[in-house]
């Protein structure tokens, strides 16, 4: 099975988006372009878990072919960490799948294989998740509701690095901020292994505004091109990788 680059966009934010087009539909375009949309959806910790908007979390994570997750404030680091991960597993074991139909035959799933040889073909998943190469860009609202959650998203943040470099496999991040300035997204930090230098840069996000959550996705799915292209001149002596997922 051949190793890639997977790819996944964190939206992490609390409300309803209320500019553009349907982030669903856009996480669906995102999804067909080998990009995993998850989604995490931060409370007050006095906030109620049916709060307005946090079906859309659900509904845009659904469509991305990722993982969502309802989060308290003080709970976020931990479950940045945790989303980032099953996502890495969920796709990994879709792609286990449908190379087990081409073996087996269409109607063979992982689930279906008997509990010896699927405990095999998960020790394969894991091994991957740790090989693989992995691109994560973070795109963080920054509308008026989320001005006293961003601290908690900077540190959350730190954590994910540290835990994601762990790996063997090759990290990439960058963080974007929406609304932007004059367009849907603004660069926090560009691609990079590390997110340590953002505690220098997040105390100066400004918060306010719309939500424009479709344009927002649109406009982070094409930041994958560019990573590639700079990366390709960075390590033009490296062996291929797959750049368009699996």
């Amino acid at each position: 099975m051949k190793k890639g680059t997977l790819k996944q966009i964190l939206l992490i934010t609390d409300g309803c988006s209320n500019k553009g087009e349907d982030p669903s539909a856009v996480a669906t375009l995102a999804a067909q372009q080998g990009i995993t949309v998850n989604v995490i959806g931060v409370l007050e910790d006095n906030q109620s878990e049916d709060s307005m908007g946090l079906q859309e979390v659900e509904d845009i994570a659904m469509s991305g072919e990722g993982v969502s997750q309802i989060v308290y404030k003080k709970a976020l680091s931990q479950t940045v960490q945790t989303v980032t991960k099953q996502a890495m597993t969920q796709t990994l074991q879709g792609v286990v799948n449908q190379e087990l139909k081409q073996i087996l035959g269409p109607n063979q799933t992982l689930e279906e294989l008997p509990p010896e040889q699927r405990g095999e073909v998960m020790e394969v998943v894991e091994d991957l998740g740790e090989t693989s190469d992995l691109e994560v860009l973070v795109l963080v609202d920054t509308s008026a509701s989320m001005h006293n959650k961003l601290p908690t998203v900077q540190e959350s943040l730190i954590d994910l690095s540290v835990s994601m470099n762990a790996r063997i496999g090759r990290n990439r991040f960058a963080i974007y901020a929406f609304p932007g300035k004059k367009k849907a997204i603004d660069k926090v930090l560009d691609w990079s292994p590390k997110l340590d230098s953002i505690s220098s840069i997040f105390p100066r996000l400004t918060s306010g505004g719309i939500t424009p959550t479709g344009p927002a996705i649109k406009e982070a799915m094409y930041q994958f091109g560019k990573s590639s292209l700079k990366r390709s001149f960075m390590r033009e002596d490296a062996p291929d990788i797959e750049e368009a997922g699996y």
